[in-house]
């Protein structure tokens, strides 16, 4: 009788689920605020990115070409972006976004802090910003109300990111009255704020370069995702073509990655794809939402893809951007204007032109239009937050248009 050896069978090791689950939420903590620090009422999901921080580092690196920092008491995402990217500026409290004067006045702050004490008055860092300006050859008054205005934005930005907080005094008022303020400075977190590496930038061009999505090997995969992370409509026409073959034969395979890593769904469409949280809260920019200028922005993207719909019919398979001349988009704001005006606030009843306006920026925030001078043009995205029926059709493809009614 011959013996014969035994073969061990393989074992199958079965997958953390409660690992995984961390690991995601963690990731998308990071997503929504990049920088995360102890005792802001984020501790614990700080413990889960100190936890976790070789499988973050690992699915941020490969996944999205993000770099993640962790040290004691913080974790710093560090998302160089998409380059030129005017949608997603900084914002004042009260909504208004930061003009070219504040975010000079921020940069010079910036460069003050990187030399100041770790706690000082406000006066001192106004001195040392004055400083600043001078080394930078800028011109800074900060005598007069404007550039006090532009720096006093500045400074609250940089208390909201967790930078500088104030120890005692009323800095809220210190533009108008000039009152005193004593101010912490937080050096590791000031140490990781700026995340494009600007030694060698000598011009903003160089700047946006070094921020650009890479275009090396693996950058297609890089570039996509980013897109959909941080702009969740994806326009196919807007990819480069290595991009666009990339994407044509891995989009199945990316609706796993995105619900598995961020706990996104990818609608994949003809147009290209939109990457939906369930959960309603990965986002810095919500759309549609409460108040009068979210309606208004609401009904008038309904009015326009109506129109869209009702003028082109199938015609609109397949098209990503489809143009409706100005007068067109105004004479639809009229009508949701006149139809709903009751309900809007009263700034808006009083200013139908500015509501107009705003809506339109609004919507191109959220990646929904774009603007000429000849016209409004909609992204079939657009659609989805239209409740009338379709009257398009499958595209050649056989893929469903983002122009489709949703199915019930």
């Amino acid at each position: 009788m011959t013996a014969t050896s035994a073969v061990p069978e393989r074992q199958v090791v079965a997958p953390d689920l409660f690992a995984e689950a961390e690991v995601r939420r963690a990731a998308r903590a990071l997503l929504l605020r990049p920088l995360l620090y102890a005792g802001a009422g984020r501790d614990e999901e700080l413990a889960l990115v100190r936890r976790h921080r070789t499988e973050l580092s690992r699915v941020f690196a490969e996944g999205l070409g993000y770099r993640l920092v962790v040290e004691p008491g913080l974790a710093r995402l560090v998302k160089t972006g998409l380059g030129a990217d005017s949608t997603r500026g900084l914002r004042r409290r009260s909504g208004t976004p930061f003009n070219p004067r504040r975010y000079a006045l921020l940069a010079l702050t910036l460069a003050a802090l990187g030399r100041a004490r770790p706690q000082l008055m406000v006066d001192e860092l106004v001195a040392e910003i004055r400083a600043a300006a001078a080394d930078a050859g800028i011109d800074v008054d900060l005598d007069t109300i404007t550039d006090r205005r532009a720096l006093h934005s500045a400074l609250v930005a940089l208390v909201d990111l967790g930078v500088l907080s104030e120890r005692d005094g009323d800095l809220d008022h210190w533009a108008e009255r000039q009152t005193q303020s004593l101010l912490d400075v937080h050096r590791d977190r000031l140490a990781l704020l700026v995340a494009a590496p600007l030694g060698g930038c000598a011009s903003p061009e160089d700047v946006l370069g070094v921020a650009a999505v890479p275009s090396a090997a693996g950058g297609a995969r890089v570039a996509v995702r980013r897109r959909l992370a941080e702009q969740p409509v994806l326009s196919v026409e807007d990819l480069s073509e290595e991009q666009r073959e990339w994407w044509r034969r891995n989009r199945n395979r990316e609706r796993e990655w995105f619900r598995r890593t961020l706990g996104l769904d990818l609608e994949l469409r003809a147009e290209g794809a939109v990457a939906i949280d369930p959960d309603g809260e990965l986002t810095d920019r919500s759309f549609p939402g409460g108040g009068s200028l979210r309606h208004y922005a609401l009904l008038l993207l309904e009015e326009l893809v109506n129109h869209l719909r009702a003028t082109h019919g199938p015609e609109l398979a397949g098209v990503t951007w489809a143009r409706v001349a100005v007068s067109t988009a105004r004479q639809a704001g009229d009508r949701v204007f006149e139809s709903w005006r009751d309900t809007f606030r009263k700034a808006h009843r009083e200013d139908p032109d500015g509501l107009f306006e705003e809506a339109l920026d609004l919507l191109a925030e959220a990646g929904l239009v774009r603007r000429d001078p000849g016209g409004v043009h909609v992204h079939a995205a657009g659609a989805r937050f239209a409740a009338r029926p379709t009257l398009v059709t499958a595209s050649p493809a056989g893929d469903r248009s983002l122009f489709d009614e949703e199915d019930p």
